[in-house]
């Protein structure tokens, strides 16, 4: 594509995209309003189907398929899977629509103010998913597929691992490994995310004797076996952290693995009996360098040798171990979506590794070139304060449409 025919091309899109600006901001209120947080993984239902009645009314030809959770935890789990275009092409459009749990009921009433949208998932990622909406329908109705397809997933359950929903597309074989690229509009804050983090997660339990405090000496005291245990847990978390990774990282992300140690812990029953039960977890986002299955072995090994100098009894469960994944920045769809933001924010694109897990994950193991980009900042997703711009949030949605131009024309 000559130098005037993207230009030619961006001026389109932003035409098609400014006069629908209030149209964005509305559906993306409208989504902020149904409070699908997750966990517990409440209202999904209720949002697919705002998503599936927008999709339909820009000709994204929607559907809903149902997927079974195990566990019964979610409520009415489903994937929304829409298209535009209708060549053997494609490239996938990807995104989540349940959010993290809000600080405050208020966050689920958006706030449209100074240019932004403030409320619960705005950032991440329901303001994304609005951009790749209006991109795919943009790149459709402005005949940029050229015989092209896009694609759309919007999966409900990223924020608890994505194994119901990313997952299910994967197993049930709706994920084609041919496709061009995929892009999911993860609040990058414009930077493109080649490459993102692998993630281990653990439930520690540990088992004691119930004793009442008279008789404290008959008891097992599951609470001390649990500060000898976490320990060596600190120690190799903090030596995590000292092994640096080599990729790019956005401005004030750390440059080593990151645990948390004790983001979740408890036990007993009582204050004056001696607790026969205790648990903590360890939740770890591994740099691509790191080797996961080795570094788990280390650590679950370090939590039996620990348990066993003071005879502890232990029981470790692996609640999360997903790979990471990255795509080399001098690929040909890197260098595609790279040319399109550059000329889209007018400025240099530039590459990072994301600071924690993403979906590209279930695509790239595929052999997918994947990427997460999105008007969204990191910074302010998951707080209480959370919001995206939306002049931001139109320039995300020209990017969406003029990547598919660029892989599929």
């Amino acid at each position: 594509m000559t130098e005037h025919a993207a230009r030619t091309h961006l001026a389109e899109v932003r035409a098609w995209l400014e006069p629908r600006a209030d149209d964005m901001a509305a559906l993306l209120m409208r989504l902020v309003a149904v409070d699908s947080e997750n966990p517990p993984g409440r209202a999904l239902g209720r949002c697919a189907q705002v998503l599936r009645e927008a999709m339909e009314a820009l000709g994204l030809g929607p559907e809903i398929i149902e997927i079974t959770d195990p566990s019964g935890a979610l409520e009415d789990p489903c994937i929304v899977r829409g298209s535009a275009g209708d060549g053997a092409e494609l490239i996938y459009f990807h995104g989540h629509f349940d959010v993290v749990p809000a600080q405050h009921r208020r966050q689920f009433t958006a706030e449209r103010r100074d240019g932004r949208i403030v409320g619960r998932g705005t950032a991440d990622m329901k303001g994304g998913i609005v951009s790749m909406l209006y991109g795919a329908a943009a790149a459709r109705e402005l005949g940029l597929l050229d015989g092209g397809r896009i694609v759309l997933h919007l999966v409900p359950d990223e924020e608890t691992g994505s194994v119901l929903g990313a997952g299910h597309l994967r197993s049930a074989g709706l994920i084609d490994r041919r496709a061009r690229a995929m892009v999911t509009a993860e609040p990058s804050g414009g930077s493109i995310w080649n490459a993102a983090r692998g993630a281990v997660s653990l439930r520690v339990d540990i088992r004691g004797r119930e004793a009442h405090v008279g008789q404290a000496h008959l008891g097992v005291n599951a609470f001390q076996h649990l500060l000898h245990v976490a320990r060596p847990v600190e120690a190799y978390a903090a030596e995590m952290a000292g092994r640096h990774t080599a990729h790019p990282l956005a401005e004030g992300d750390a440059p080593g693995t990151m645990l948390v140690v004790g983001g979740l812990f408890g036990g007993g029953s009582n204050f004056n009996v001696v607790p026969g039960s205790a648990h903590f977890t360890v939740d770890g986002r591994y740099n691509p360098e790191e080797d996961l299955d080795a570094e788990l072995k280390r650590l679950t090994a370090l939590i039996d040798a620990a348990a066993a100098e003071v005879g502890a009894h232990v029981s470790v469960e692996v609640t999360q171990l997903q790979p990471a994944a990255g795509t080399a920045p001098s690929h040909p769809a890197a260098a595609a979506l790279a040319r399109v933001v550059g000329a889209v924010e007018e400025s240099p694109a530039r590459f990072a590794l994301c600071a924690g897990i993403l979906e590209t994950r279930w695509y790239a193991q595929l052999g997918i070139p994947a990427f997460g980009y999105g008007a969204g900042r990191l910074d302010v997703s998951h707080g209480p304060d959370e919001y995206v711009d939306e002049a931001a949030m139109r320039r995300a949605a020209a990017v969406y449409a003029l990547y598919a131009r660029e892989l599929l024309a």
